[in-house]
């Protein structure tokens, strides 16, 4: 089933017009600022905010001459604005404008972020309350281990979104931030003023430091930690990509009447979207690297990040938008089985239970490393030869020396395993 993507804003972000307009915001600020200090007539600044427009084309017909990007914006708004035109860009170098605007820009498309990590954590929080019962087997290695609930297992990946929310909330603290420091970060050409007057303006923190750029450590603790949520939605869909498969089907995406699996297979039920939700970790993970690049700038400042950040921050933002609200509709129609989760846990023949044996038999006084081998021999005549464990236990001569037949099959109860499963959940208001 191909999911649409619903929410236009986090695009919208990253359109041409809109990052020009951020810029024109920064420019109009910066005017007032001066005009507050006198550096500029308060009238120009007036009209510098009732007069400031851009033409996207007027832009790249200026920038095909001049190959500067922010040159061209400005040349395009002083030639819209008139004689105060003049006073635009006063003092400031280009970056002071282009990381201003991205800090606002980063900080818009966090809150997006947070509060699509948010309505995905109710989401998990209700499911994890609906299954919070439900027995299931437990895999460590891909084999069956001991058993737990499926509510468990979406409490606990409600528990990482949660430290995923705190992360993204401390990313977007970093990252919601402006310079105009001027070329090299001194104020030489610029008073401090500017810059605070304009960061408080657009909702920002003013950075106590930089060069001509801000320090792209920030950039690479935001994107890392967009690969780190992807990678937790990454891990979820793994998981139910698993429990998908033929063999398993303990649960599965939801399955519309009209969709197709297989252009020639009509039966096939197939965890695409899941597949989908990998994937798209892949390519968030590979901006992560590149971010990472990023940090080693000459001197004070060179153009290599430039190029990297368009498209890395467009890309990864959107992305995890996209797979936040696409997963959170996968976990909201998600088709679970309880019967068949009750079913494997059953397939090995009681062979879950043999922890409960053991830590029995050393409570009735065995030595735990013999208790270990006599549960262990039995454990494996299962494994081998399919033999009953529970009838063999009662056979076995050593164990019958501290257990008797009803103490062995007392041992065989799934509830035995989950006596503290209230007491997570507590941990969480639930």
């Amino acid at each position: 089933m191909i999911e649409r993507y619903t929410k236009p804003e986090m695009g919208q972000i990253w359109t041409e017009f809109n990052e020009w307009d951020t810029l024109k915001q920064v420019e109009i600020l910066a005017s007032e600022a001066q005009a507050e200090l006198g550096n500029i007539p308060k009238e120009a600044a007036k009209e510098i905010r009732e007069k400031a427009a851009f033409s996207v084309d007027r832009i790249h017909e200026i920038e095909a001459e001049t190959h500067h990007d922010i040159a061209a914006f400005v040349s395009n708004l002083s030639e819209n604005i008139g004689e105060a035109g003049k006073y635009v860009h006063l003092g400031l170098t280009s970056t002071d404008v282009k990381d201003t605007a991205l800090g606002s820009m980063l900080k818009q498309a966090s809150d997006i972020l947070i509060k699509d990590l948010e309505d995905f954590h109710a989401v998990l929080r209700r499911r994890a309350v609906e299954f919070k019962y439900t027995p299931c087997i437990g895999r460590t290695h891909g084999i069956h281990a001991e058993a737990t609930t499926f509510g468990l297992k979406l409490c606990n990946w409600m528990a990482e979104i949660e430290r995923d929310i705190d992360r993204m909330k401390h990313a977007k603290e970093t990252i919601a931030v402006g310079k105009i420091s001027g070329a090299v970060g001194t104020y030489a050409d610029v008073d401090p003023f500017v810059e605070q007057y304009v960061c408080e303006h657009l909702g920002i923190a003013a950075s106590p430091i930089s060069s001509q750029t801000l320090q792209r450590d920030r950039h690479a603790e935001y994107v890392t930690t967009l690969a780190v949520i992807a990678s937790s939605i990454d891990k979820m869909a793994t998981e139910i990509r698993h429990l998908q498969r033929t063999e398993v089907r303990e649960a599965e995406e939801y399955f519309s009447p009209k969709q197709k699996g297989s252009s020639i297979m009509p039966h096939k039920r197939n965890p695409i979207t899941c597949e989908r939700m990998c994937g798209l970790a892949r390519v968030i993970r590979g901006n992560a690297q590149a971010a990472l690049e990023d940090v080693a700038l000459w001197h004070e400042r060179d153009i290599s990040h430039s190029s990297v950040e368009r498209v890395i921050l467009p890309d990864s933002t959107i992305a995890l938008d996209y797979m936040l609200q696409t997963f959170t509709r996968v976990i909201d129609k998600l088709l679970v089985y309880p019967d068949k989760m009750m079913a494997d846990l059953n397939l090995t023949g009681g062979l879950i239970y043999s922890p409960i044996i053991l830590n029995t038999l050393v409570e009735k006084g065995a030595v735990r490393e013999q208790a270990y081998r006599w549960v262990q021999r039995n454990a494996m005549k299962r494994w081998i030869d399919g033999e009953d464990f529970l009838e063999n236990l009662k056979k076995d001569e050593d164990v019958k020396k501290y257990m008797t037949e009803a103490e062995i099959e007392g041992c065989f109860d799934v509830n035995k395993m989950l006596s503290h499963v209230d007491t997570i959940f507590a941990r969480f208001g639930i």
